[in-house]
This record gives structure tokens, C-alpha cells and sequence, in this order.
């Protein structure tokens, strides 16, 4: 049951705001924390399916600017994994009960902020690899999985792509074709498990034009703001939001 009172719309307005400026213009990596805030005020079933189409949306309005511009290998190698990543998900998901999954969320969460700081502090190195069809095929596989229960398929591509040292804007065109479709994947599994509901399409109506924004913001922001700056915020949102559905599913 989603209660539409002022505490929904002030976490979900900027929450899907913010998935359309990391979708857009920073590498979907970050755009999974949309997910997490919402699962603070509704159930993360309703989350998942509230956000599913908002990302939809942002994959379409995303997708022009950077058309063509994607590693064509590196994408066809991470959607075809994908393929059963994302039945692997859905599998998981029919199994386990609402705690399990922001469990889940929240985890993840915080592991992605810890490979962050360890990037940062050089604990952890991504060294440099050529293209591997093996290894586009793993991180497809565990982008399918983690982008199912969470909308979490960023980080496990950012790994794939960064290796392989590709520039900026490429590597930013190969996520949002690589999403684009994942998310497609995605859609039939969710319908068939009940995630969307009547409730959850009122939501995507009322909050569309919001994630248009935000895409638009994105792709203006991929060449005027540092990365530095908007992923510090996101580790700050990602640690508190993973914390506290760590803490309402274990308590």
C-alpha cells in the first residue's frame, strides 16, 4: 500500500531526479540510490516497480544524445549476459519475503560505497584489460541479477568498462544502451510477479515529468559537473539510505 502524503513526494520527487542526472550524464552507477529512498516509505517490491518505468523513460530520453557514440562489444556482450542475470533475479525474487530484499538493497548499498573509497584510497586497483567476450558476459550476468532485485547493474559494468579504459563519453553511451535494454528485460518478469499495480502507475504518472527533468539535467551536467562532486553526494545518500533498510529489515 503506497500512502501519497507530502513525506512520499519529498523523498520521491529529488529521488527521481537524481536517477535521471546519474542515468543521463554519470554512468547509471549511481542511479539504483532512487530505489533505496523510496524504499524507506514504501514496500521495496512498490519501490522497484515505481522506479522500473521511471528509468524506462530516462533510457528514451537518455538514449538520442548518445546514439551510436556506445563500445558496440562491450554492450552486446553485457545485455546478453544479462539474459540470465535477469532470470536469476527473478527467481530470487519469487522466493523471498520484503526484508530479504531491502536486506539486499542495502547491501549493496554499502558494498558500493566501500569499493568506492577503496578506489579512492588505492586498496582497490581496476587494472587495465583488453575486451573480453567471457568476462562482458559475467558482468552482464551480475548487472541482470543485482539491476532485478535493486536496480543495482551499475557498478559491476562500471568495473567492466573502466578496465578497458574507454573515454568518458563512451563509456557513458555503452551504460545507457546496455540498461536500455536490461531494462526491457526486466518489464514482462516484473509484471508476471506482481511488482506493478495500480498504485505503482499512478506513481510513474505523477513523477514522469520529474524524471524527464532530471535526464535532461544529466546530459548537460555529463560535461559541466565533476564527477567528484556528484558522487560524493551519492555516497552520503547510498550509506544513509542502505543503513536504514539494513536497520528496518533487521529490527
Amino acid at each position: 500500500m503506497i500512502d501519497f502524503d507530502w513525506t512520499f513526494f519529498a523523498l520521491a520527487i529529488p529521488a527521481v531526479m537524481f536517477a535521471g542526472i546519474s542515468k543521463a550524464g554519470f554512468g547509471s552507477g549511481a542511479a539504483f540510490a532512487a530505489s533505496a529512498i523510496l524504499a524507506l516509505v514504501v514496500p521495496p517490491g512498490a519501490a522497484l516497480g515505481i522506479m522500473l518505468p521511471l528509468l524506462m523513460v530516462i533510457d528514451a530520453v537518455s538514449l538520442r544524445p548518445y546514439w551510436r557514440k556506445w563500445d558496440v562489444p562491450s554492450a552486446r556482450g553485457i545485455i546478453i549476459g544479462a539474459v540470465p542475470g535477469t532470470a536469476l533475479g527473478a527467481l530470487v525474487y519469487a522466493l523471498v519475503d520484503a526484508d530479504v530484499v531491502r536486506i539486499l538493497i542495502g547491501l549493496i548499498c554499502i558494498a558500493f560505497v566501500g569499493w568506492q573509497w577503496g578506489r579512492a584510497r588505492g586498496l582497490i586497483r581496476v587494472g587495465s584489460f583488453a575486451f573480453s567476450r567471457g568476462w562482458a558476459w559475467i558482468t552482464g550476468t551480475v548487472a541482470g541479477f543485482t539491476s532485478f532485485v535493486s536496480h543495482a547493474g551499475g557498478p559491476p559494468v562500471a568495473v567492466f568498462l573502466l578496465g578497458q579504459g574507454i573515454a568518458k563519453t563512451t563509456y557513458q553511451a555503452t551504460t545507457v544502451v546496455s540498461f536500455w535494454a536490461i531494462n526491457w528485460m526486466k518489464f514482462l518478469p516484473y509484471l508476471f510477479l506482481g511488482i506493478f499495480s495500480a498504485q505503482t502507475a499512478l506513481a510513474d504518472l505523477m513523477l514522469a515529468p520529474f524524471a524527464v527533468l532530471g535526464a535532461w539535467l544529466g546530459v548537460r551536467a555529463h560535461h559541466l559537473v565533476s564527477d567528484r562532486v556528484f558522487f560524493g553526494l551519492t555516497y552520503v545518500l547510498l550509506l544513509a539510505t542502505g543503513g536504514r533498510l539494513l536497520w528496518q529489515a533487521l529490527s
